[in-house]
C-alpha cells in the first residue's frame, strides 16, 4: 500500500478489501446455515431441542476451525507466491 493513508488509491484499495472481508463473512455464515442447519436439524419446529444444538454448535466450530485454516494457508500461498516475483512468476 501507498505511505499516503488519505491517498485515493489506498483508500479505494482499503475499501475493497474491506467489502471483500465482508463478503466472505456472508458466504461463511451462509455454508454454516446451510451445511449445518441442514445436518443437525432435519424436522425444524418453533425451537432446537439440546441434541440439535449442541450439533449445530460442534459443527459450527469445525467448520470455521477448517475455514480458517484453509483462510491462513490460502494467504501464506500468496505471500509466497507474491515473494517469489508475483503470482505469475511462481509454479503451483
Amino acid at each position: 500500500m501507498s505511505a499516503y493513508p488519505n491517498d485515493p488509491k489506498t483508500q479505494v484499495m482499503r475499501q475493497i478489501q474491506q467489502e471483500a472481508a465482508m463478503q466472505n463473512a456472508r458466504m461463511l455464515v451462509e455454508k454454516l446455515n446451510e451445511h449445518c442447519f441442514e445436518r443437525c436439524v432435519p424436522k425444524p419446529g418453533s425451537s432446537l431441542s439440546s441434541g440439535e444444538q449442541t450439533c449445530f454448535t460442534t459443527c459450527m466450530e469445525k467448520y470455521m476451525t477448517a475455514w480458517n485454516t484453509v483462510s491462513k494457508q490460502y494467504v501464506a500461498r500468496i505471500q509466497q507466491e507474491s515473494q517469489k516475483g508475483g503470482l505469475g512468476g511462481g509454479t503451483f
